[in-house]
């Protein structure tokens, strides 16, 4: 039988992770269930830049991304090569500091330009960051294994407490019906030159347009697809999302692909969810996630949160 542990953390992707790297570096025994390894999770396939989009609750969002942006810029600082954050400047085009929240005015060196606002953010290489949480996981003195759970019942007993971050997986587990699918493509092309980021988001629509310099490759979006749950890459959408790209740098259109991504983003109504309740054999069970496409974004501040809720 495996060794007891004082907290199971279901779920592997970069909420699970940074959980479960919070809770070990408070001096608790932890393990990471996951049925698959990180770099095959949602959290792998993200663009990956730090902004509070289309997440909610909007009184505790803020202050959530804003721990988390605190710790990129560290981590950024210490070297990107190691923990796959780097600093990168780029254009949220229309954006405007006025329809933005209080958490806006914490952002250091943020102007408004006549394309949108202008600022320098973190932007994570995902299979290199999600990586580097599992080794300072495994230094911390915890351990990540691969398996399905059935229902929280069985992390329960090996472990006194069970931290959910099941992400889509919460709408079975939990179940909680309010958990959908949004679904998300991405293409990924050879980098004509391009060194800075650009969004440009209408939150009532499908589609968006933006684009990340990666060191494997120019990341070109998106689509935020509600209830989609098809994950092969779908080419009709691949061509779009280059057009749209390529209307704002046209050598985009000429690029070479390199590859397509598909995630489902785990969109929880009401919003993230993190909570407390006793599983019926005498567990503690303790909640995160419904974190949609934000997951990077709000990690470290909503580990926190959870980890207080862990005592």
């Amino acid at each position: 039988m495996a060794v007891k542990a004082d907290v199971i953390v279901v779920g592997g992707g970069v909420i699970g992770l940074t959980t479960a790297v919070t809770l070990a570096e408070r001096g608790l025994r932890v393990r990471v269930w996951s049925r698959d390894p990180a770099g095959a999770t949602t959290s792998a396939v993200a663009g990956a830049l730090w902004w509070p989009y289309r997440i909610e609750p909007a009184e505790r969002v803020g202050a959530w991304s804003l721990e988390t942006l605190a710790v990129y810029e560290e981590l950024a600082a210490a070297g990107p090569e190691e923990t796959g954050v780097r600093l990168v400047a780029g254009v949220h085009s229309g954006e405007r500091f006025a329809a933005l929240g209080p958490w806006a005015a914490e952002l250091k060196g943020a102007v408004e330009v006549a394309e949108g606002l202008r600022v320098v953010l973190p932007l994570l290489d995902m299979p290199v960051h999600l990586a580097w949480l599992e080794r300072r996981l495994v230094t911390a003195g915890g351990a990540v294994e691969r398996r399905d759970v059935a229902g929280f019942g069985e992390a329960a007993e090996q472990a006194p407490v069970v931290v959910n971050c099941t992400g889509l997986g919460a709408r079975e587990l939990v179940p909680d019906t309010g958990v959908r699918a949004v679904r998300g493509q991405l293409v990924v092309v050879e980098n004509p030159g391009i060194a800075e980021w650009f969004t440009e988001a209408d939150s009532a629509s499908a589609a968006t347009t933006y684009f990340f310099p990666q060191p494997a490759g120019l990341v070109l979006g998106g689509t935020a697809e509600a209830d989609d749950e098809r994950r092969e890459p779908d080419p009709g959408t691949a061509r779009e999302i280059v057009a749209r790209c390529a209307q704002v740098r046209p050598e985009i259109a000429s690029a070479r692909v390199l590859g397509h991504r598909v995630g489902l983003r785990p969109v929880r109504e009401g919003g993230v969810r993190i909570g407390v309740e006793e599983l019926p054999g005498g567990g503690l069970l303790v909640h995160n996630y419904g974190h949609g496409g934000a997951g990077v974004t709000v990690a470290w501040g909503c580990a926190r949160a959870a980890a207080a809720l862990v005592g």
